[in-house]
Formats: structure tokens, C-alpha cells, sequence
């Protein structure tokens, strides 16, 4: 396959170089992203891409920043608790995709590779946009940008560049149904002559949420919630759920606050420093709260403490830096995250307090040089470090009592740092093709200390990684005739352990215990890609892509061995003993589809649909996150003072032989046959009831259908009514 790729690419480069640019011109609609660092139009970048701008978030009104992902139609997100969203990206989630926010990468040393539900300390009200970038970004970005890069992007506040002061702000209120949300924000923006100040804070509250009561034929208690546990006194109590279709618990809430504070020194120089902060309360691990054993719920307590995450950073950028550079960005950022797991079994005394603190800092310098007409030359390096501390504690709930608890990581404290230097080079060889090639080396160096043995008798005091990776990618984009565009690319990615990957205890699911692997290397990928966009007259566009990836020395669960024993006791229970180990091959292949229809200035629609295949070649099993075949369908009406859009949602089903092993575990999850395949149809719509005001209403899932996305430990809402106001001055 790789081959054939090459051969094609080859073929299309020979062929551009003989077409004479005359007057061919791409008229195909095209999108300002921050793919690659720098502003570039989406018409010159070799790979699929989408993008989601503020207007259309205030339009759809997500609810969290993984909601306004999938918002794209083209990213499946899974959901192990109301308070969670790991988006899938062609087959890979987690620490596998990268998250990008104003050009800070977030996934941090301890970004595990099952789902990851970070996203959500991001705020969607404050975003100006949001991009995806599809397959590998590891050239620009490095190690975890296997599937894509998510780049999400705050606004700049504006100075007023003159002697008066200029104000601007807004903020709006949204009420939903399903979980009885409650959502304010507001921000406001100060520019001076020099100088820009926003601020912006948002406040959510999240009751328990509803699930359709729809069920799909054969299954009439899937989803169903008949009971769950109550602490009254010292005992734990098992109650009946007055609507068996609310899931009891599952709600939290959330702030967020964003500070940004601008400087333009000349039209040479610019100064910018940002500090962006996170917090909840605690969130129910809901997925886990449906486990049961012997008949009955087996934990009474499982949930996250309150996630924590603060990010400083500072940016300076330049322009005409002689020889040197046209433009260059340098970017310093420190951020603090903590996260903690507590969980206590069913008629327990005994409550589990797992704590882990993060301090990440990082230097980015990316530059860029014109070097000829029509030849850019891109290049820049990247610093970061990881400090990882993990504490555990257990806690008597009859007498306060704090005894000693196993750590989830190495409780000696573990280090995560990384160098790297890249170049890229952006080639317009005519007006009708542009070229791009790009070389990244990054070198990893892990060290993990384990201190405390009583719990394990780990056979190895630390565990030291050093890894180095050279990844590369060459991207043709041509457009051969009017209104047609053809891209492809071929490209190589890597993922470096981390110290999840290499130094974790926990159990990934009852009877089964991941302990640390001091053997664990990078896994590599090899990937292709051809894509074709399409225009007929002024009303349909089409776009289309396949793409096939090849994964050498893959990070995957399997069987393993602790101290020459495949099973050990784990809070009380006995349980098969696994490691993330590099398991040798595996693939994921698929394709995305969009098409637009612009029937007039009034009428607009566009359908999407994705899919993805994937399974490991050694074991000869389907891979982990992998999702069913599905898609989105929107109709949109548009006038002046209002606008409305029908829309529907669609999954197809996924057979249960058709899920990974780590997966068919999790039985709870699940009907007998895997995951049913769903539909929802969803309304809303806007009013401009005045200059300042805008009323949103709106009415998801319609229907009330009952669905839960593959792999999701929370079924989805059901019939969701959506009111907000939003206003500016």
C-alpha cells in the first residue's frame, strides 16, 4: 500500500510540473487555519482538515469543548461519564491525538491511552475557533499526533490604537433540559493605544442526566438505570430509581476563567500573556458505578476529585527578522494540572484516595522565511518537561482513620522531558500546485522512581526510556482544472511512552490489573493519504478522502507476567496481570466524505460521514477505538433577523465479535450483540430579537431515542430542549 502511494504521489508531482499555469485558479471555498503553526489556507494544506468558527459554536451551543468537536459531524466522541468526551480521530484517541491550545500542546506525561476526557477543561465559550487537523501531525507537532491535532484558539483582545479607550464584551446564559444545565458567561474587552485586555469567565452546573426512553427492538432494558447506592449512616443502601431512565449520578460542574493581556510594541514586535484556568467539582465515574458483583453494585463510591488545570503563557512574535526570518513566533508556558481517583466498594469501610500533580513547562520558537518566490521555508524547536508526583492515601470512613494506599504512578515521582527541532518547506511550484516537505528528530528521555514496595515487590528500584524519532512527510496539493483540487501526502508518525504508558497500576476492568513495563518503546506509524474536492457551478461542493496507516511496535494492553506470575491480588480481588507492551503490527484504514449543497442565499446543506477500520495484524483482533460507520446530515435556512437548522445524527451498528478484547470486557456497556446502531433528529434555531440580543432555542434528539456511543460508559441525552440568551455591547 505504501508503495502504490508513493507511486501516485511520484505520478501527480511529474505530471503538475508539466502543466503550464496559464490561467487555472482555484475558486474552491477555502478556510484561514493554524494547521501549521502559521495561517494558511486550507486549499494549500495536502491533508483533510476542518475547522469551526465562533459564529457557528454560538449556533450550535456546546456544552463543553469535546461536544463542539463533535459538533464537526466528522469526530466521533466518546463518553465514559457525563463530565467526559475523548474524541476519536481515524481510529486513535487519548494520548494518541493531540490537543492544542493558542499553539501550547496539553497532552501531558500522565495522558493515558484508553479514553482521555481532558478536553473538557477547555472552555468553549471563550474560543474564537477550533480546528482538526486528520492524520498524523508529529512533523510540526511531535510525539501523539498520530490520529490528528485539535487546535483550539482563544481571541487576541485589540488595542484601540488611538487615544480613547474602546470596550467591548458580551456574555449570554443557556438552560438544557436533558441535565438540567445551567450555564453563565460573560467577558469584556478593554483595548487602549497599545494595549488589549479580555477577560472571560463561564460557570456550568450539570444535573444528572436523562436518556432517551426509546429503546431500540429486543433490548428493553438497555441503558436502564433501576437502582444505585445511597450512604445513609454508616451503611450503604441500595434504592430504587423513581425514572430508570436518569442516571443517578452523574452530574458536576465547572469554571472556567481566561485572562489575556496584549502589547503591540511596533508593526515589528508583539507581546502577548494569557493565563487560562480550570476547575469542577468532583465527577462520578459513571461507567464504573454499573459494574456488579455477586449480584450486586460493586462499588458504592467511584469519582473524580475536582480536575484542576492552570496554563501561563507568554508569547512574542516578530516580524523582519532580516536573513533570519520573515516572522517568528517563541512561545514560554508553565502549566499545573492535578487529577484523583476515589473509589470504595460496595459495604466498604475503606475509601481509596489516588492524587496526581503535574507540573509541565515548554519552549516552542517556530520561524518563517521566505527564501524565493513562492518557497517558504519553516523551522523552529521545541523544549518540554514533565513532573509527575503520585500519593495515595486510604481512608476509614467509621474513624477518619489514614492508612498507606498503592500509588496509581511510580510514587518515587516520575520525569517526561523532550527536544526537538524541525523544517518544513512550503513550495508553490505554479499557480496550480503546491509542494510540501518537513523533517522533525525528537529525543524522549523517561525516568520513573519506585520508592515503596509493600504493595508490589516491583523487581526494579526505576525504569529509565530514551527514545529518539525522526518522522518526515512529503504533500502534494494540485488543482489540475477550474474547481477542482486533488491532495495527497505520505508521512510518518511516532509516539513516544510515557509514564502512563510505562509505569502504572490499575485495573483496566474487574479481574484485571495493568502493572508497569520497563521494556516499553515507541510506536511508529506509516501513512498515506488521497483526497479529491470537487465544485459544480456555485451550489455543490464535494469532498473526499481515503487514508491507510501502518503502526510498527504498537502500544497495546496484552497478557503479561509480574515477578513470573500472570495473576496477583488487586484490592482484593484476584486478577489477570497485563502491561502495555509494543505488540508488533497493525492498521487502521477508512474515509471521510463531505457535501455541501447551497441552494441559494437562503438554503444551505451539507452531509458528512466517516469510516473507519482497523485491527492488530499480530494478535489478529480488532483494534480499541475503532467506531462504527456514521454521519451527520444538516438542512439550514437563513435570513437576516433569524435562522433555523434541521439536522440529523446517525451511527450504524457495531456487531459485538466486531469490538476489541479490552472491550467486549466491559459486558455493562453493552447489549448481547454489540451496539445498536441509532438516529437522532435534532432542531434549532436564532433570533436577532433585538442588536444586542440573540435568542437561541433549540430541541435535540426529538425522538427521545435511547443510544449510547460505542465504547461510552453513559448513554447519550435524550429529548433536549435548549434555550439561551446571549447578548454584546
Amino acid at each position: 500500500m505504501r508503495i502504490l502511494l508513493l507511486m501516485l504521489l511520484h505520478a501527480a508531482i511529474v505530471y503538475a510540473e508539466d502543466v503550464r499555469p496559464d490561467s487555472l485558479r482555484y475558486v474552491l471555498p477555502e478556510q484561514t487555519i493554524m494547521g501549521l503553526r502559521w495561517q494558511t489556507q486550507s486549499g494549500a494544506i495536502p491533508q483533510s482538515v476542518t475547522s469551526i468558527t465562533q459564529r457557528e459554536l454560538e449556533f450550535a451551543n456546546p456544552q463543553t469543548a469535546a461536544d463542539a468537536i463533535g459538533h464537526t459531524g466528522q469526530v466521533f466522541v466518546q463518553k465514559s461519564q457525563l463530565g467526559g468526551g475523548s474524541p476519536l480521530l481515524r481510529g486513535f484517541a487519548a494520548n494518541s491525538v493531540l490537543l492544542v491550545m493558542d499553539n501550547v500542546r496539553l497532552n501531558n506525561a500522565i495522558y493515558r491511552g484508553g479514553n482521555l476526557q481532558n478536553i473538557i477543561q477547555l472552555d468553549a465559550s471563550t474560543l474564537e475557533h477550533a480546528e482538526v487537523l486528520f492524520g498524523p501531525g508529529s512533523v510540526m507537532y511531535g510525539s501523539d499526533a498520530l490520529g490528528g491535532v485539535m487546535i483550539f484558539n482563544t481571541p487576541t483582545p485589540r488595542p484601540s490604537f488611538s487615544n480613547a479607550a474602546a470596550v467591548r464584551g458580551g456574555g449570554f446564559t443557556r438552560y438544557s433540559s436533558a441535565n438540567f444545565e445551567q450555564t453563565g458567561h460573560a467577558h469584556i474587552e478593554l483595548g487602549y493605544r497599545r494595549w488589549g485586555f479580555l477577560t472571560g469567565l463561564t460557570y456550568s452546573d450539570f444535573d444528572d442526566l436523562r436518556a432517551g426512553s426509546v429503546r431500540p427492538d429486543g433490548y428493553p432494558d438497555y441503558g436502564k438505570r433501576p437502582e444505585y447506592v445511597v450512604r445513609v449512616g454508616e451503611t450503604d443502601v441500595i434504592v430504587a430509581n423513581d425514572d430508570e431512565n436518569l442516571q443517578k449520578p452523574s452530574g458536576y460542574s465547572q469554571f472556567n476563567l481566561l485572562q489575556k493581556v496584549s502589547y503591540f510594541g511596533s508593526p515589528r514586535w508583539q507581546a502577548h500573556y494569557a493565563f487560562y484556568y480550570s476547575t469542577s467539582s468532583n465527577i462520578p465515574r459513571y461507567d464504573r458505578l454499573l459494574e456488579y458483583r455477586k449480584g450486586r453494585p460493586r462499588a458504592a463510591q467511584w469519582y473524580y476529585g475536582p480536575q484542576d488545570w492552570l496554563m501561563n503563557r507568554i508569547q512574542l512574535r516578530l516580524t523582519d527578522g532580516g536573513g533570519l526570518y520573515d516572522e517568528a513566533s517563541i512561545i514560554a508556558a508553565q502549566q499545573y494540572a492535578q487529577e484523583s481517583r476515589h473509589d470504595r466498594g460496595f459495604a466498604s469501610e475503606s475509601l481509596a484516595h489516588r492524587t496526581e500533580a503535574i507540573d509541565v513547562y515548554s519552549l516552542n520558537a517556530d520561524l518563517g522565511k521566505r527564501i524565493a518566490a513562492g518557497q517558504q521555508l519553516l523551522y523552529g524547536l521545541e523544549l518540554t518537561h514533565n513532573d509527575v508526583i503520585s500519593e495515595a492515601v486510604r481512608e476509614n470512613l467509621m474513624t477518619g482513620e489514614l492508612g498507606p494506599e498503592s500509588t496509581r504512578y511510580p510514587d518515587g515521582g516520575s520525569t517526561l522531558s523532550s527536544v526537538a527541532a524541525y523544517v518544513g518547506h512550503d513550495w508553490a511550484t505554479s499557480r496550480t500546485t503546491a509542494l510540501e516537505t518537513g523533517l522533525r528528530y525528537t529525543h524522549t528521555l523517561l525516568n520513573s522512581k519506585f520508592a515503596d514496595k509493600r504493595f508490589y515487590a516491583f523487581p526494579f528500584d526505576e525504569i529509565d526510556v530514551r527514545t529518539g524519532a525522526l518522522t518526515g512527510s512529503v504533500g502534494l496539493s494540485y488543482h489540475p482544472v477550474l474547481n477542482t483540487r486533488l491532495f495527497g501526502s505520505l508521512s510518518s508518525g511516532f509516539r513516544a511512552p510515557n509514564v502512563d504508558d510505562v509505569g502504572k497500576v490499575f485495573d483496566s476492568e474487574p479481574g484485571s490489573v495493568v502493572v508497569p513495563n520497563p521494556e516499553l518503546g515507541p510506536e511508529y506509524s506509516y501513512n498515506g493519504e488521497l483526497g479529491l474536492e470537487q465544485r459544480w457551478g456555485d451550489r455543490w461542493t464535494a469532498r473526499g478522502a481515503v487514508y491507510y496507516s501502518q503502526l510498527v511496535n504498537a502500544m497495546v494492553r496484552r497478557a503479561f507476567q509480574f515477578n513470573g506470575q500472570d495473576s496477583i491480588e488487586y484490592e482484593g480481588t484476584l486478577s489477570e496481570v497485563q502491561a502495555i507492551v509494543n505488540a508488533g503490527r497493525a492498521y487502521v484504514t477508512g474515509f471521510d466524505l463531505a457535501l455541501s449543497w447551497d441552494a441559494s442565499r437562503k438554503w444551505h446543506a451539507r452531509t458528512m460521514l466517516t469510516y473507519t477500520a482497523g485491527r492488530d495484524t499480530e494478535a489478529d483482533v480488532p483494534l480499541r477505538h475503532i467506531p462504527p460507520l456514521f454521519g451527520e446530515t444538516r438542512l439550514k435556512y437563513e435570513r437576516s433577523r433569524w435562522s433555523g437548522e434541521f439536522f440529523a445524527r446517525y451511527n450504524f451498528d457495531k456487531q459485538f465479535g466486531d469490538l476489541a478484547p479490552e472491550e467486549q470486557s466491559k459486558t455493562q456497556l453493552y447489549t448481547v450483540d454489540g451496539t445498536p446502531g441509532w438516529y437522532t433528529l435534532n432542531l434549532r434555531g436564532l433570533v436577532k430579537a433585538h442588536s444586542r440580543l440573540d435568542v437561541s432555542l433549540g430541541c435535540e434528539n426529538m425522538m427521545d431515542i435511547h443510544y449510547r456511543p460505542m465504547s461510552s460508559g453513559i448513554s447519550a441525552p435524550g429529548r433536549n430542549i435548549i434555550v439561551a440568551l446571549r447578548t454584546r455591547f
